[in-house]
């Protein structure tokens, strides 16, 4: 599928265009998405998502999708389903074309053994610690390893016991062959194996030594027939890496790697380790909290999967690290569910209230559009009964001058239904909390308007108490405090300390119109005056229903409800 209409210029929509009139890769265009299978994807992936399967749709080409799993200590079956969840859920299809790393293995081993023939590659027995300590700094160079200069048979002989298991865990590694004088330190004779025994979610226990990312991923590129290797910045000072293991394998193509700035989103963390920190210290209750940026948590929330196609195109690509406001996000979801998602009233704070003059056993149902500006969206049919629930927050004792909302002796319109005025409260006789208004309706203002002409200012939504769902609502602000979680450090703390204590706020006995009993999963309402809400996937019964709160309807931190 194609991301836009009109594909939004960048400056890698450029290269490739280039790339095509000067005939290069025969004129195809082939992308890859390739993560690694270690977590869940979160806001910033789907930024490389839609990148990746938006160019190669709009060139005519095809994307890959690959597991990059080369480390089985951290990578499992869950997190590989759950990406390609996430991607379908995003709207993109791979087809035939999902890869693993692990697929290539024997491949990537028997590259190995070439590199070792022509003498770019060698057998290392430094631990670990050894190799950090030789390897220099960025204004000193390394020191050569003393294994440095084996022979080519002692070489072969070794990777190959290391591959049957001979030898344990960090006893060698297999290690390029460049320059350790580089100025680039990712070409300090890198590792491209190590000893590892740990079962792979796939291959099980068939290898011990495995693959490091920067051998297995240029190299699996070239395999697939990848054109373009897009990636974000911080593999740019490993291009020459990238590059240096196909310039030595001749025979396979060489696939152009092309750098975007990563995604930083504020009041957030884009970082998998950390992510998991705060599934794990139980900060969140899982990947998919809704207030994690996680697209698993996004989809939980009600996120729609097109709002979030939007505003990857928006932000679009640059070069540049940059920081983009969570606003930009909040409002494309908000633009989306401003044209999609249907209007209900809901009452999330009751204040129950009595009209004294109505009928006790009278039921009336009013006609409620369910989308003022769309009318192909139709009506429905809302109950109205004596007894009645208003949002706590509409209701004032003694109201500032221009409070155009229910008070003693003060008159409002009830959204399609008739006018009240409050006549007298009732208290709770322990705690003195007014718990009840008793009111008076007006027959003659039956839909909204009093036949004599007046004028009435405010208008409050509601729902029939005799008829109304019981429900849980959870409202969210920003996860963290400040917009960049890391500057907690140069108080000598962590970004942990600037989570947002009132990030949840969980509401129980909230009141909702009856439409709303046989809302499905995920599906997504405006309560009217109150904000964006969508029933939730994991804690929601029949009989004890769970929404959660998208978006407010303005870009703020503002309760639910001040309007």
């Amino acid at each position: 599928m194609t991301t836009t209409a009109t594909p939004v210029p960048s400056f890698i929509r450029t290269l490739i265009s280039d790339d095509l009139a000067a005939g290069k890769n025969d004129g195809r265009v082939i992308t890859r998405f390739p993560p690694e299978p270690n977590g869940y994807l979160h806001i910033g992936h789907a930024k490389s998502i839609c990148l990746n399967f938006g160019l190669a749709a709009d060139f005519g080409g095809r994307c890959h999708l690959r597991m990059d799993d080369t480390n089985p200590e951290k990578e499992s079956v869950e997190y590989a389903e759950a990406i390609m969840d996430a991607v379908r859920w995003l709207g993109f299809d791979w087809g035939e074309h999902l890869y693993y790393a692990s697929d290539y293995y024997e491949r990537l081993y028997q590259f190995a053994v070439e590199l070792i023939r022509a003498g770019r590659a060698y057998v290392d027995s430094l631990t670990a610690e050894e190799v950090r300590a030789q390897r220099g700094t960025l204004t000193e160079p390394g020191q050569e390893s003393p294994y440095r200069n084996r022979s080519v048979e002692e070489n072969l002989d070794l990777f190959a016991r290391m591959r049957a298991g001979e030898f344990p865990d960090g006893a060698h590694t297999l290690r390029a062959k460049i320059d350790m004088g580089a100025a680039n330190i990712n070409l300090r004779d890198p590792v491209m194996y190590r000893i590892q025994r740990a079962s792979h979610y796939r291959t099980g226990d068939a290898w011990c030594i495995y693959p490091m990312y920067d051998f297995a991923h240029p190299l699996s590129d070239a395999v697939e027939g990848i054109t373009h290797s897009i990636c974000t910045l911080e593999f740019e000072d490993h291009r020459p890496l990238y590059d240096w293991f196909l310039d030595q394998l001749p025979k396979l193509p060489h696939p152009r790697q092309i750098e975007f700035a990563r995604l930083n989103l504020s009041y957030t963390v884009m970082s998998k380790r950390k992510l998991l920190e705060l599934v794990k210290l139980g900060d969140v209750t899982g990947w998919d909290d809704p207030r994690m940026p996680t697209l698993v948590g996004m989809r939980r929330r009600g996120y729609p999967p097109t709002a979030i196609r939007t505003f990857c195109e928006r932000i679009g690509v640059g070069k540049s690290d940059s920081w983009i406001d969570l606003s930009v996000l909040e409002d494309c979801v908000r633009e989306e569910l401003n044209e999609t998602a249907p209007r209900v009233m809901a009452v999330l704070r009751p204040l129950k209230v009595v009209i004294e003059n109505y009928p006790e056993d009278q039921v009336e149902e009013f006609d409620a559009s369910n989308h003022p500006q769309k009318p192909e969206f139709g009506t429905r049919k809302v109950p109205f009964c004596r007894e009645l629930y208003i949002e706590r927050d509409d209701f004032m004792e003694d109201p500032p001058k221009k409070f155009f909302r229910l008070a003693p002796g003060q008159e409002v319109r009830l959204r399609c239904a008739y006018f009240i005025r409050c006549e007298s409260v009732v208290r709770d006789p322990e705690s003195g909390e007014i718990v009840e208004l008793r009111c008076s309706y007006d027959p003659a203002s039956r839909g909204g308007s009093a036949p004599d002409g007046r004028k009435v200012k405010g208008t409050i939504h509601w729902v029939s108490a005799r008829h109304a769902v019981a429900a849980e609502v959870r409202v969210y602000e920003r996860l963290f405090t400040a917009a960049n979680p890391d500057t907690a450090k140069a108080a000598g703390g962590t970004y942990r300390d600037l989570l947002n204590p009132n990030s949840l706020e969980i509401l129980r006995g909230c009141r909702l119109e009856p439409a709303l009993a046989a809302a499905a999963v995920e599906a997504r309402y405006q309560f009217e005056r109150l904000g964006y809400y969508c029933l939730d996937a994991v804690d929601s019964t029949a009989e004890a229903p769970v929404f959660n709160q998208i978006a407010t309807l303005r870009d703020s931190w503002a309760k639910a409800g001040q309007v």
